[in-house]
């Protein structure tokens, strides 16, 4: 640790977050990796990347306008697909934001241009919205699904063009799609409203006719609101002939496979076996299409699993007898935070950062274990300047053992230290450890930083996601506040110099912690939830039904709608907050920022409000993280007298 004469100077904002690109959804095609690259100096466009070999020179292969966006269910995914059509040439179908249409780019043939499969809405209805799809090279066509009229669709366009011919009506929302090798079975995942994916959805399976069409699909596993015990799956993949799946039936997302899936009959009654009994999570919430912590190489099953808030990278050894429990190999490799999953012929690739190394591109070869990482940008900091995660684990709500990871600040914390606590998102995510340049630029100005793994994350089995469960402003609020207690405690945070920050659902958590608790002197709340009762009525599709189970089911509960929102109690609050809203939000409405910062300023309460005229739900362009990093900065060091 960095005594205080060497502390290292203080991050920019422009360093931290201005050309740094998100990189998404790795896939290998033979010894070419491609990936989507999105660019927070190019307004959020999101670009196709491609390797061709392990040593070659990235390229752009969709440069200019083109920006590969999915907006089913909002949050998209999914937007770009990889493989190889009937003749074996290898291709990219993707969805183009500017116009929601399906695309084809010939990825064999270089500077060769996208050919436009599906054609733009021309009326004053929503457009049909696509993605998170998969190529068919046994019927030369794209599986994914339509999200239209309220309800998804199973829906197939053919790589020659034309519009998408529906192969199953899902009952609301579907999504993961995955083709048996021999392209004779489809498997996907299916789930209804008032459940979340996480909480109950289910595994369908059908046949596929020789001529593309789908016969007696069903639910083989996972379960609906109406079943009595609840679990959900994730993400089924092909190992061969059998099907494998992420199942919390056991407490955790843990794998179970179905031996010789690809050739039972439509009458045969599914036969899952554990493969790995552990209490990790080999899943994560499926927020959006895209999402992969599964991979099958062709001859080896390999996966990302989640102990306690820590990712590890195995190899799952596949038992020769059924019945008998397989085995889990942790593949050698320094990176903790691990996502996006792909393989094939021996290779491996993922998206990985750890505590000093910032997020890139993992490659690694199975058979000698030698691996490679790519950075998506340089890391400005020295090894020796970077704070590093401590795990804190303290007693939260229900006096239940929570975790955190506590980022001293530069010189060590002590009992004058500002303190920042940081609320994630979902609020079904979780706390991660890759290196953040985000909290080192507090911690570069001498602010510790401690982000909550509260109740309700995920990361810890299902009963620690289901603490949040009807408790949503009251568990993650307590988890929070007792964080920055037991800091102060032990000398490492002065009780007169906590802020709390958070954006969506983490954004709601800092408001109702100002309201409820007396522990915080300042708070940030990006695109937050101000009133839980207008966001019940008034928000998107996918989450619309979502605060049922997080609170309670409208308007039956409406007394406790009333009782936890921000906006209902903000008299309550007596420290200065600043506020960061995208006018385009349609998962947030911005008028619940408005108003709340209204009812603020009313009180006499010292607010600021930043509102970006086309920015939605989470800020894409750089120069408006920029200036929301830079501006909550000001804001509380102005009011703490830093």
């Amino acid at each position: 640790m960095a005594s205080p004469s060497t502390s290292p100077a203080p991050l920019s904002a422009a360093l931290v977050l201005g050309k740094t690109p998100s990189l998404k959804e790795p896939r290998l095609l033979g010894s070419d990796l491609y990936w989507l690259e999105q660019r927070p100096q190019e307004r959020g466009r999101t670009t196709l990347m491609a390797r061709r070999g392990p040593k070659a020179t990235a390229v752009e292969l969709t440069p200019g306008d083109w920006n590969l966006r999915c907006r089913v269910h909002e949050y998209g995914g999914g937007a770009c697909a990889i493989g190889r059509r009937a003749n074996g040439e290898a291709v990219a179908v993707f969805v183009h934001d500017g116009d929601h249409c399906l695309w084809l780019l010939p990825l064999d043939t270089p500077a060769s241009q996208p050919q436009r499969l599906t054609t733009p809405s021309n009326d004053n209805r929503s457009p049909a919205l696509l993605g998170g799809g998969v190529i068919d090279g046994h019927h030369d066509r794209w599986i994914g699904v339509m999200e239209a009229d309220g309800r998804d669709t199973l829906v197939a366009v053919a790589l020659t063009g034309g519009e998408p011919q529906p192969l199953h009506r899902a009952a609301d929302f579907c999504g993961y799609p995955a083709l048996s090798p021999a392209g004779n079975q489809l498997a996907w995942v299916e789930w209804q409203q008032p459940c979340m994916p996480w909480e109950r959805s289910q595994l369908w399976l059908a046949p596929v006719d020789p001529d593309g069409r789908l016969a007696a699909a069903r639910a083989v596993a996972g379960s609906c609101a109406g079943d009595a015990q609840a679990c959900s799956v994730f993400q089924p993949i092909w190992a061969g002939e059998h099907l494998v799946v992420s199942n919390d039936r056991s407490g955790f997302w843990n794998l179970e496979r179905w031996t010789q899936a690809a050739q039972a009959s439509v009458s045969a009654a599914p036969e899952w076996q554990p493969l790995l009994p552990m209490e990790a999570d080999f899943a994560m919430p499926q927020w959006v299409f895209g999402m992969s912590t599964l991979a099958w190489d062709g001859e080896q099953l390999l996966a990302l699993a989640c102990r306690q808030g820590r990712w590890e990278l195995g190899q799952v050894l596949m038992p020769e007898q059924p019945g008998s429990p397989g085995q889990w190999h942790v593949l050698p490799q320094p990176f903790t935070d691990l996502a996006e999953l792909c393989a094939e012929r021996g290779q491996l690739a993922c998206v990985a950062s750890n505590p000093r190394e910032p997020s890139g591109l993992l490659q690694l070869e199975l058979s000698s274990g030698s691996w490679s990482h790519q950075s998506a940008a340089p890391c400005p900091l020295q090894p020796e300047a970077i704070s590093q995660p401590e795990e804190l684990w303290f007693n939260g709500h229900g006096d239940l053992p929570t975790h955190a990871w506590y980022y001293p600040p530069a010189g060590g914390g002590h009992p004058e230290a500002p303190l920042l606590v940081k609320g994630h998102s979902g609020p079904t995510s979780m706390a991660r450890t890759g290196l953040s340049l985000g909290i080192q630029f507090w911690t570069s100005r001498g602010w510790g930083v401690v982000d909550v793994n509260y109740g309700g994350s995920t990361g810890f089995g299902r009963a620690y996601r289901e603490r949040l469960d009807g408790q949503w402003g009251v568990v993650d609020v307590a988890d929070c506040a007792a964080a920055a207690e037991a800091l102060v405690a032990r000398g490492l945070a002065s009780a007169e110099r906590i802020a709390i920050e958070g954006g969506s659902a983490g954004g709601f958590t800092a408001l109702a912690a100002l309201c409820f608790t007396t522990t915080f002197r300042a708070g940030a709340s990006r695109y937050g939830v101000a009133d839980l009762s207008a966001l019940a009525i008034d928000t998107h599709r996918f989450e619309a039904r979502y605060l049922d189970g997080l609170v309670g089911p409208w308007p039956v509960a409406k007394a406790t709608y009333e009782e936890r929102s921000p906006l209902e109690h903000a008299d309550r609050i007596r420290c200065p907050v600043i506020f960061f809203q995208g006018l385009e939000d349609v998962v947030v409405p911005p008028e619940q920022t408005e108003r709340m910062a209204a009812a603020l300023k009313a009180n006499g309460i010292p607010v600021e409000v930043h509102l970006f005229p086309e920015e939605g739900h989470g800020f894409r362009n750089g120069a408006t993280q920029i200036q929301v990093l830079e501006a909550t900065e000001a804001f509380f060091r102005r009011h703490f007298q830093l």
